[in-house]
């Protein structure tokens, strides 16, 4: 099949495989004469061939393909014909006449097939006589696909005909509102709420809707004349509606009365069913405002579900703040519904101002535990003004999580020197997690004093004292308590000498001058605190570690010389290449692989030998690392050379 002649000769008289093949070939050659035999393999029963024609016609287009596959439509085959209306949707705005043609067809199915089609055609042309099959054909079902198919075209010059067909009969005003709401144009907004007032509620229910999606404020005026007179259910999509297009803010700026009038409606649209129209109510609440107001999104919110449907619960809350301070919220905190409560308390932290926190620090020890936990956290916003009630609070209650808060607020807000005494006593606290929160608090609140506490402690029996006074001393001021920190270093304890060693972590710059102190620790008997000497020269960059990163290369331990290798490696240490290259013989496959891996990243000549000797190693993760890192060093000498 070397020619379109050819291939139009086998598409009516070749075996299938030859038709299929001819097909596929036919679109790919554009062999415009082959169009009426690919519109007949639409109608074979060989799917294989129906897809190939399909193919085909697709990728020739134009008025002479439409043509050919125009007639399937009145195909008595279903498949037949939804096939053919798929390939005219595609590329019917190619031949608009041929199709337009037929919406004047004595057949109703014919006259709906094309306004589909049209409706997918994207072209402005389709507009003037879909138009016209809406407001003038017989036929109900033909002037509802028409409605359809503006809608889908989504072309503001179809607004004029659909707002006339508003006065079709209801079946046809369902896709007529449908396709206004697509079509979004000015000119609807009048004629949408002039039929409003002469439909049926089904219908103005669906007009509310559409109106709210088009989100036109000139709609807002016509909403409102139609509050009054409609029943509670079409009332709630009309609130919904309303708050859609002005959103919460600018509910403000309705007058006092009309602004009274609606949060009336939005207390009662709060308790409809449908969840959207709640949150519309919430939304519209939270900026009206009023008592009744913070009271209803209390009820409600406690009902909602926070894993479920955390969004809706969180503008309910952020509704509560906006409304602010309240009887509810207040009286949710000695209700003893533990829902209500944690809701309130949610809302509570987030209005600022000494009532409110006076309120939440009042009501705390009337509350369960799971609620004081939640106002723990709150009150921690209220500043030097609640420092006695936390006091309290840590002189009284009993529970981790609260306790936690409490020194995490002396800690990280109140930072008061005055309070270190009180706060070092809770590192003798039972539960560890207590402690750690004390630990964290006192380094946070610092000073002399502080510090001096810390000192002493060092010189406890008890290694957990040791262990956090090193910590601490770290975190406050290495240099004012090197001599402990040295002492640290040759405890007996291995966490305390670890934990001696991170002290340095944040001394990059001076970490030189205090490496005849710590490189002790790389001779060390446990292995722990070898990796943190490594680890804490492997994240420094100065040169003169290099060596003593070299001399972590003979550990008998194997992490210990990864981190070793990886650290050397990263900073591109062309004088460890020999020791690396050495490590490629060793007899730990894991030391091997880093070996490569570090020898790739420094690169040069050496590096590159070395690892051709490694790419055919009989371990093919061995061999697979040296490749990769052979071409990453070609792909460096590469970019030099640009």
């Amino acid at each position: 099949m070397e020619n379109c002649k050819e291939i139009a000769k086998v598409l009516k008289s070749g075996e299938i495989d030859e038709k299929r093949e001819a097909a596929f070939l036919a679109g790919e050659h554009q062999c415009r004469e082959a169009i009426p035999a690919l519109a007949q393999l639409l109608l074979s029963d060989n799917l294989g061939l129906q897809e190939a024609a399909d193919m085909a016609l697709r990728k020739l287009g134009g008025v002479e393909t439409a043509d050919a596959v125009i007639p399937l439509l009145r195909s008595d085959e279903a498949p037949v014909r939804n096939l053919s209306m798929d390939i005219l949707r595609e590329i019917g705005n190619q031949a608009m006449p041929s199709l337009v043609k037929l919406l004047h067809d004595e057949d109703a199915d014919v006259r709906i097939f094309v306004s589909d089609i049209l409706g997918s055609s994207n072209s402005p042309q389709a507009v003037p006589p879909l138009g016209e099959l809406l407001l003038k054909d017989p036929e109900v079902n033909v002037r509802y696909q028409a409605a359809v198919s503006l809608g889908e075209l989504q072309m503001k010059a179809g607004a004029k005909y659909l707002n006339q067909a508003l006065n079709d009969e209801e079946w046809i005003q369902f896709a007529v509102i449908e396709a206004l709401a697509k079509v979004r144009d000015d000119s609807s907004i009048g004629a949408l709420a002039k039929a409003m007032s002469k439909s049926s509620d089904l219908v103005a229910s669906m007009i509310v809707e559409a109106l709210g999606e088009m989100g036109n404020v000139k709609a807002v005026p016509m909403l409102l004349v139609h509050l009054e007179t409609s029943p509670t259910a079409l009332r709630n999509k009309i609130v919904k509606a309303i708050v859609n297009i002005l959103g919460g803010k600018s509910l403000t700026l309705l007058s006092e009365r009309e602004r009274e009038k609606f949060r009336e409606y939005l207390l009662v649209a709060i308790h409809d069913e449908e969840e959207d129209i709640q949150d519309a109510a919430i939304l519209g609440l939270g900026h009206v405002g009023g008592a009744k107001a913070s009271e209803e999104v209390l009820r409600l919110a406690a009902q909602m579900d926070g894993e479920r449907e955390p969004e809706r619960l969180e503008s309910a809350v952020s509704a509560l703040a906006t409304i602010g301070h309240s009887p509810a919220l207040r009286n949710a905190l000695h209700s003893g519904d533990n829902g209500l409560a944690l809701v309130a308390v949610n809302a509570l932290g987030r209005i600022p101002g000494d009532e409110v926190c006076g309120v939440m620090s009042e009501a705390f020890w009337d509350c369960e535990r799971d609620v004081q936990r939640a106002l723990i956290l709150a009150l921690s916003n209220c500043g030097a003004a609640v420092k006695e009630f936390f006091l309290d609070v840590l002189a009284r209650h009993n529970d981790g999580t609260v306790l936690k808060g409490a020194l995490a607020y002396f800690g990280n807000v109140l930072k008061d020197p005055g309070t270190g005494d009180t706060l070092f006593s809770f590192l003798e606290h039972p539960y560890d997690d207590v402690k750690e929160a004390a630990l964290d608090a006192c380094v946070n609140v610092g000073g002399p004093e502080m510090g001096e506490r810390f000192r002493t402690l060092f010189r406890s029996p008890e290694p957990i004292h040791r262990l956090m006074a090193v910590y601490a001393m770290g975190k406050l001021d290495i240099g004012a308590y090197i001599e402990e920190i040295k002492l640290a270093l040759e405890d007996e304890i291995p966490d305390i000498r670890k934990v001696a060693l991170e002290s340095f972590s944040e001394l990059c710059v001076e970490l030189v001058e205090w490496l005849p102190v710590i490189e002790s620790r790389m001779r060390d008997e446990n292995r722990e605190v070898r990796l943190a000497v490594v680890d804490l020269m492997g994240s420094c960059e100065d040169r003169a570690i290099v060596p003593h990163l070299m001399g972590a290369l003979d550990d008998e331990d194997d992490w210990v010389r990864v981190r070793a290798i990886e650290a050397l490696g990263r900073r591109q240490a062309s004088e460890a290449i020999v020791r690396l290259v050495e490590l490629l013989d060793v007899d730990s496959p894991l030391v091997q692989i880093k070996a490569v891996e570090a020898l790739g990243s420094i690169g040069g000549k050496m590096a590159f030998r070395a690892l051709l000797n490694v790419v055919n190693s009989d371990n093919p993760e061995l061999a697979a690392a040296a490749e990769e890192a052979l071409e990453r060093i070609q792909g460096e000498q590469e970019e030099e050379e640009r």
